[in-house]
């Protein structure tokens, strides 16, 4: 394989997210192998295999971050905006529907994030998002409501340890208690690949997907997916727990 065909596979590998982490480690003197620590698991093999054969020994340090700059900026593009619909009769004229969404979830190559009220099991994401925490390569990450699982008598509701055993071995973090009451998780949104971002009324339900009247953006931003994902995180342990599956 020549340089440039290995620089190629690499630019195509890795996520913006993923070439910047590890140039910045790489800067700060870490090691190749602690470097790529900032790369999805079941990605860093192969961008070991793609950097070595591009430069290996002393001083291929720098021509790895000279690359890995390259990638980080090519990855960096202008916002783009899409409207999601969902309407009866699928009447909707600007956008795709909502009953798309699963093909970014079965396409995603790193990582999905969601964070919805509820799920039920008639929602089209419902079996994509168990495809994609199946699938090694992919960390699936899901936040959702305590109560709104968990105390809901409709039989469409899947409880939070039934969601945490359906998306196994993906995490499930649920709302806790802060302040003396229960958090209310209304934020709806799903994240892929840490620069897709959906942002979208819709519940995950079939009537949301299909009967209802629903709106949605879809941005296809860097820095802003990756600046939602990372407020979720920070709230972990103080806002939500782990759903553990029984």
């Amino acid at each position: 394989m020549s340089d440039a065909q290995a620089a190629l596979r690499l630019g195509r590998l890795l996520t913006r997210s993923e070439a910047k982490g590890v140039a910045d480690r790489l800067a700060d003197g870490d090691t190749l192998t602690a470097a790529l620590k900032a790369v999805a698991p079941g990605q860093r093999e192969e961008a070991r295999r793609l950097l070595e054969a591009i430069a290996d020994g002393p001083g291929a340090a720098i021509q790895h971050i000279a690359l890995l700059r390259a990638v980080e900026g090519a990855r960096t593009l202008p916002t783009t905006l899409t409207p999601l619909w969902t309407m009866p009769g699928h009447l909707a004229q600007s956008g795709p529907l909502t009953t798309s969404v699963p093909y970014l979830v079965d396409n995603a190559r790193h990582a999905v994030t969601c964070s919805t009220f509820n799920f039920q099991r008639t929602s089209s994401l419902w079996t994509a998002l168990q495809r994609a925490a199946r699938r090694a390569e992919v960390s699936v990450r899901v936040y959702l409501d305590t109560r709104a699982a968990d105390d809901s008598a409709a039989f469409r509701v899947p409880t939070t340890t039934e969601v945490a055993a359906h998306l196994r071995p993906a995490a499930v973090w649920r709302t806790k208690t802060f302040d003396g009451t229960y958090v209310r998780n209304h934020a709806k949104f799903l994240a892929i690949d840490h620069h897709l971002l959906l942002v979208t009324s819709a519940n995950f339900s079939w009537s949301a997907e299909n009967n209802n009247v629903e709106f949605g953006v879809l941005i296809d931003n860097p820095a802003l997916t990756e600046t939602v994902e990372r407020e979720m995180s920070e709230t972990e342990g103080t806002l939500y727990e782990q759903a553990m599956a029984r």
